[in-house]
């Protein structure tokens, strides 16, 4: 009894004087300092109305002319006109990124110094615009400006419609890793899969391959302790903590690295919405059966997604060697189409990800199927969806029966009505929650990926995916759909009325501050 006593002691000692709460203290200590500020502001009623009139005019003029989306826009209306000075300084300090612009300097420049060694291979596109112009256009918008994705043919898909057939492949490939492995992701958690994945990484290690681990710095509060870069620095692997959280109110804290990728060697790559935690390939129940997708490529197309991680990396440390990294591709395999690695990054106002997802919108003739777990959508991919419809392409989407998150899950129903009106189909995954992040159209192109149908993936997120178009893995993809779609309900305008209230209410009041989430 008294070493049970002694222990609880001595674990809620830790708990009170960890990093963790240390952190929240301080956060929450600087919030208090901003509201006792605003509060001292308010006994000077007259100056503070005269300077106030001014603040709001100023953010008003900023909305109006950026390139903002007018959701987004009407959002930061609602919180400037009522609350001038205490809205309009956050928007100001919102959009100087405080505490953020040391890291988007250096991924910029990462970027920069990097995009050299993506080569665009100019009979392929020569190709690609001769025989699928609609194709080739994407393709020209994806080595516009920043971006420089190229298309690839000397390369080779392969999904998986679950997360234990990718891990089971992963494992697979990680084994035959002789030169580096890289990892990043936006979960790591400890358990049945990091632990087998972990057991061959150390492995690896003492066969000298080099073995390199990212996860997002967000995790640290829940998943993984602070120290744990530390922990797998004393197995032989290089691990970084993208960033991580401090003590101080910043900016960055809003943009996270949702980006699942593997490289091996220069030549096999995967990636999907399937992060490193065991809900994921079922080996625990979290919000019933877990439906996620994956991708792994091979070849030339890895050279991208390479080029990522090395890019991330580089926003913690200088990027550097670049080539030796980049594989040999001698070997010519077979392909029956072009794959299209690409990324999005919140870094600039060009929104590829949702670009993406638009242009297989507006070019479809015949279906549109989607899995997404969330649907927090902006004007334009609202739009995109209803014309699709519209225009008689048969658009399905398929969302979660059962939520991760009630609050997302009631706003995403805000949106349901009017898209079935306009005949998009929606239906609910009975067993559990849809994870995954896939496009699919007319037999000829898809995507897979991590990017969310959500303002946070579309606007806030680093995200990646895998573009294909004319592969045989679509018509798998296709399958696959129809497979899951056997195990949904539809949303009818009925079961929309059958909601609660509260469900109703909290998704109607969350809808007004949805670009925020």
């Amino acid at each position: 009894m008294v070493r049970l006593l002694d222990r609880g002691r001595r674990s809620l000692l830790r708990g009170i004087f960890s990093r963790t709460t240390v952190i929240i203290l301080l956060l929450v200590l600087q919030l208090y300092v901003i509201a006792a500020t605003y509060i001292w502001f308010v006994n000077y009623r007259l100056h503070i109305q005269i300077f106030g009139g001014i603040i709001a005019s100023i953010s008003v003029l900023y909305l109006f002319n950026s390139r903002m989306d007018s959701t987004a826009k009407l959002t930061w209306m609602l919180f400037v006109i009522p609350f001038p000075i205490l809205g309009g300084l956050f928007l100001l300090y919102t959009k100087i990124d405080w505490g953020y612009n040391g890291m988007k300097r250096q991924i910029k420049d990462n970027i920069t110094k990097t995009i050299p060694y993506l080569h665009q291979n100019s009979n392929v596109l020569t190709e690609l615009k001769t025989s699928h112009s609609t194709a080739y256009n994407l393709a020209n918008y994806l080595s516009f400006g920043d971006n420089h994705f190229p298309v690839y043919k000397n390369s080779q898909a392969t999904y998986f419609p679950s997360g234990e057939e990718k891990f089971a492949e992963l494992k697979k490939q990680l084994r035959q890793a002789k030169q580096y492995i890289f990892l990043e992701y936006f979960i790591i958690d400890e358990g049945i899969m990091w632990g087998e994945i972990l057991s061959i990484l150390e492995q690896k290690v003492a066969e000298g391959v080099e073995v390199r681990v990212m996860y997002d710095g967000m995790i640290e509060m829940t998943t993984l302790s602070f120290d744990y870069s530390k922990r797998l620095k004393k197995l032989g692997i290089e691990a970084k903590a993208f960033a991580p959280l401090s003590p101080f109110l910043s900016t960055y804290y809003n943009y996270r690295d949702h980006r699942k990728i593997v490289v091996i060697d220069g030549e096999v790559a995967f990636t999907g919405g399937i992060n490193l935690a065991d809900e994921y390939i079922n080996e625990i129940e979290r919000f019933g059966h877990w439906k996620d997708t994956g991708i792994m490529i091979k070849g030339q197309a890895v050279d991208t997604f390479t080029i990522l991680f090395l890019q991330m990396w580089g926003a913690i440390e200088d990027t550097t060697e670049v080539k030796k990294y980049l594989g040999n591709h001698e070997e010519k395999l077979t392909t029956d189409g072009f794959i299209l690695p690409y990324a999005d990054s919140p870094l600039d106002d060009d929104k590829v990800g949702e670009n993406v997802y638009i242009d297989i919108l507006n070019q479809a003739r015949d279906y549109v199927h989607i899995m997404s777990p969330y649907l927090i959508l902006d004007s334009e991919m609202a739009h995109a969806l209803q014309f699709a419809a519209e225009r008689g392409v048969d658009v399905k989407l398929i969302m979660p029966g059962i939520p991760d998150k009630v609050v997302p899950y009631y706003l995403a129903k805000t949106y349901y009505k009017p898209l079935i009106e306009s005949g998009v189909q929606i239906f609910e995954y009975t067993p559990g929650f849809v994870h995954a992040k896939v496009f699919v159209a007319d037999d000829t192109k898809a995507t897979v990926g991590t990017i969310n149908l959500d303002y946070r993936s579309l606007y806030h997120h680093f995200e990646c995916a895998a573009y294909l178009y004319h592969s045989s893995e679509i018509a798998k993809i296709e399958r696959d759909f129809q497979r899951t779609l056997d195990q949904c309900q539809q949303v009818t305008k009925q079961s929309l009325k059958e909601l609660s209230l509260s469900a109703k209410a909290v998704g109607t009041i969350v809808k007004t501050i949805a670009p925020l989430l």
